[in-house]
């Protein structure tokens, strides 16, 4: 079966080409950064703009790449969900189009699911395991038994761990996008230049919620509070203190659920699944097996979407004409221990 998928719910405009839910045989992602560069952040009018202008020309270029004519497709899948409504919409709209075109299937794809299947299409991973997906937008620890059934153990009360990294990297102008740079740069730095706070949760019963707002209002409003002064107050010191505590505040509900439920496979997806320190710290771990994809695949990308609707196609799922776009997660079932 060979399936074509598309991805737009942010600013990578991506379409691939994925036969059985496993082989890519293409996978072309058009990014905007450059264009979103100087506002340090997606302007969605922008995004949804350039979607518009650029996917005719990705879908072609994913069918070369691929090797086949669009009468050898089986179906269509989209990301219809979540996201940028502006650019979701595009994405939808063409996929429909399409698929009316060719008389083949349409189906629309969670952008959770498809991130958290991402490395399925490098290695095969058996379920149940415990997946981490931690992007821009995005940060949750679930049990995964499925392709699609999630139990969702925590998730963050504030700001995306993604966000995070792109706020203060916007704070202290280091560029855009901040993730990458602050991950470049602390490399330069000393991780114990700052002894900034990690969050104490006591509202709830969750044991496995985040908070990130705390940390980025510490790393850019009150810096001197934790600045260890045998160290130099650099740019790369402040990068390389906040992506460790970044990292571990979230590591450490990780290895909570991981004493909680038993399960010692953990599947990594979304942008910042390609973080060099939290994969040096999952691997460090004894009897955990880690998985993350490649670079190429940790960021929005069409091969994810293509692969995951595969599972979705054979189980006879399938969309029409009313399919459509939505900037919310539907429901996941959310487990509080």
């Amino acid at each position: 079966m060979l399936v074509l998928g598309i991805e737009t719910s942010c600013d990578e405009c991506s379409v691939a080409v994925v036969e059985n839910g496993r082989k890519i045989l293409s996978n072309v992602i058009a990014t905007q950064i450059e264009t979103h560069k100087p506002y340090s952040g997606v302007v969605p009018e922008i995004a949804s703009r350039l979607h518009t202008e650029w996917i005719v020309g990705v879908y072609k270029q994913a069918l070369v790449d691929a090797g086949i004519d669009q009468s050898q497709l089986d179906a269509v899948a989209v990301t219809n969900r979540p996201g940028l409504v502006g650019s979701l919409l595009v994405g939808v709209g063409f996929a429909k189009s399409l698929a009316a075109t060719l008389g083949i299937p349409v189906i629309g794809i969670d952008h959770i699911r498809a991130h958290l299947y991402a490395p399925q299409l490098e290695s095969e991973i058996a379920y149940p395991y415990l997946g981490l997906l931690v992007s821009g937008g995005h940060t949750m620890i679930a049990k995964v038994t499925s392709f699609d059934d999630f139990q969702v153990l925590g998730t963050t009360i504030d700001d995306a761990c993604g966000e995070a990294f792109d706020k203060v990297a916007k704070f202290y102008g280091l560029g855009y996008p901040g993730g990458v740079i602050i991950d470049k740069l602390s490399k330069e730095g000393d991780p114990k230049a700052f002894n900034f706070p990690k969050p104490s949760l006591h509202k709830g019963n969750n044991r496995y919620n985040v908070s990130y707002s705390g940390l980025k209002n510490a790393v850019t409003n009150q810096i001197d509070q934790f600045w260890n002064r045998e160290y130099e107050k650099t740019p790369a010191n402040i990068a390389a203190s906040f992506q460790r505590t970044a990292v571990d505040i979230l590591l450490g509900r990780l290895k909570k659920a991981i004493q909680d439920t038993g399960l010692s496979t953990v599947v990594a997806g979304g942008g910042v699944a390609a973080n060099s320190y939290l994969r040096q710290r999952l691997e460090s771990w004894p009897q955990v097996e880690a998985y993350y994809p490649s670079l190429t695949l940790c960021t929005d990308n069409g091969a994810m979407v293509g692969g995951i609707a595969y599972h979705y196609l054979e189980r006879g799922d399938r969309d029409g004409a009313n399919l459509s776009a939505y900037s919310r997660v539907k429901a996941f079932r959310h487990t509080y221990p």
